[in-house]
């Protein structure tokens, strides 16, 4: 137990991956990545910088001495030149080189754009993820029919498979999205204080050849093919309102899904896992309540408003910088990635371990069915010799009489007795049956579902079958 406020996603949500992504260590490692990058292209490119100093950068670049840069940075106050310093410490023939030509936003915003590479590529994995196991439900359940709704009232038939498609659906968009995103993702490169390049220009004698191709050399050590070709200090704030925007649409799939699934098991007809000692409530011993979906929409409402912060960070910005990006930024871009690793986690968990319950939507489906099928019914009688007009009218009035029944008396529905005991209708409660065999009513539903799988599915989960895997075991 700890006397400190300890945010929710480190104890209880985020995936040690992601955390670790995040994590100071990994973010001076890479500034001392790129820290040797810089060196060696300057040595490559005929700056006073030698091999051996460059040999020596590389063998401390992952013993952080950090105590050392925590106690400079007290005196200091400024984190880069803290960390250049004890660099300094462990590397004393190439102290006099570290950060040679470059300002903090060389470390600082180059490596933003790293880690939010590494993480974009962890979060489409776990999109991956929960689209195979979906797509899997969905080749299960194909032909079930089920209710389907419009403003959430009992509509048409679609079958459990079709309606898994549609989660599925809006995962692909987002799959989309994020390919987009991490391929668009371009290093920040040496752009120095103003974007300039001044320094470096200065360090080359006039040669802006070689300042480009310094740029090059470091995009290419750190796996990047490009550099934005202007900025300012910074690379335009946009490039994080964009990221967040991404992670905020696979969001609003995550909260969609979340909510039908809330809503179907309300209706006892879908479930999500539901572990054998899970206690539902503290003082309602029967409840089985969809707190993992309550969860993850809950949390998917936190990172879609988390997308404000960075586009108003982007739209408040002057001239080629300002600093009141920082603090906001190193909150907002890391919690949004942190909001949505915890939303996927839970969406893996749900969606390999969803529970459905046949009997319960047939049952559903056949209470509201004969509504539905009254003009199959009508025309199956037309057929045997009746008036079309009369039957229409009967058919109104007795589905009025019936639905009435249901909600003011809380009856079952008895349409199909009302019309079988007609005779104008010439049809029996058998013939009515029948006539109300729910697959009849699920139109290209099944079909719709092997197309999408084959078409776009599978041909996705086949061609990242290396991405695929993972699995989410929730802490609580």
């Amino acid at each position: 137990m700890s006397k400190q406020y300890e945010s929710p996603f480190s104890s209880r949500y985020t995936s040690a991956e992601m955390q670790e992504i995040f994590s100071s260590d990994r973010k001076f490692k890479t500034w001392r990545r790129l820290w040797i990058a810089l060196a060696r292209a300057e040595h490559e490119l005929g700056l006073p910088v030698t091999a051996e100093q460059v040999a020596e950068l590389e063998a401390h670049r992952d013993d952080l001495n950090l105590e050392v840069a925590e106690a400079r940075e007290r005196e200091c106050r400024h984190d880069v030149m803290s960390h250049v310093y004890a660099y300094g410490v462990q590397c004393p023939k190439a102290k006099a080189i570290i950060h040679l030509g470059a300002t903090s936003c060389y470390v600082g915003d180059n490596t933003d754009i790293i880690l939010m590479r590494d993480a974009l590529k962890l979060v489409r994995r776990k999109v991956l993820c929960v689209i195979e196991s979906l797509s899997r439900f969905a080749a299960e359940y194909k032909d079930m029919p089920a209710l389907a709704y419009t403003h959430l009232q009992p509509a048409q038939l679609t079958t459990v498979g079709k309606r898994a498609t549609l989660w599925i659906h809006d995962l692909l968009i987002d799959i989309e999205e994020l390919d987009h995103r991490i391929a668009s993702l371009k290093l920040l490169g040496n752009k120095g204080t103003t974007g300039t390049q001044a320094s470096f220009l200065e360090l080359f004698e006039g040669d802006y050849s070689k300042v480009t191709e310094l740029e090059r050399k470091i995009a290419a050590e750190m796996g990047f093919d490009e550099v934005y070709p202007v900025s300012g200090q910074t690379y335009t704030r946009k490039v994080d309102s964009a990221v967040v925007n991404t992670l905020a649409l696979i969001a609003e799939s995550a909260c969609k899904f979340s909510n039908d699934m809330r809503i179907l098991q309300n209706f006892k007809e879908m479930e999500e896992p539901f572990e054998k000692s899970q206690i539902g409530s503290s003082a309602m011993p029967y409840k089985r309540n969809p707190m993992r979906c309550e969860r993850m929409g809950s949390l998917a409402r936190y990172v879609i408003a988390d997308m404000q912060n960075p586009a108003i960070t982007a739209a408040t910005q002057w001239f080629e910088r300002t600093l009141d990006d920082s603090a906001n930024k190193r909150i907002a871009v890391a919690e949004a990635f942190l909001g949505i690793d915890a939303v996927l986690n839970i969406y893996m968990n749900v969606a390999e371990g969803l529970v459905v319950y046949p009997k319960m939507i047939r049952s559903r489906l056949m209470d509201e069915l004969p509504f539905m099928a009254s003009e199959n019914i009508m025309m199956d009688a037309v057929k045997r010799g009746g008036d079309r007009q009369e039957l229409h009218e009967k058919i109104r009035v007795y589905a009025q009489e019936a639905g009435m029944a249901v909600k003011r008396d809380g009856l079952k529905n008895d349409l199909i007795e009302r019309i079988a005991a007609d005779p104008a209708f010439g049809l029996s409660k058998e013939d009515i049956l029948d006539i109300l065999e729910p697959e009849k009513y699920t139109g290209c539903a099944s079909r719709q579902v092997e197309q999408f799988l084959a078409e776009l599915v599978h041909p996705l989960l086949e061609a990242n079958r290396e991405e695929l895997g993972l699995h989410s075991e929730l802490k609580i």
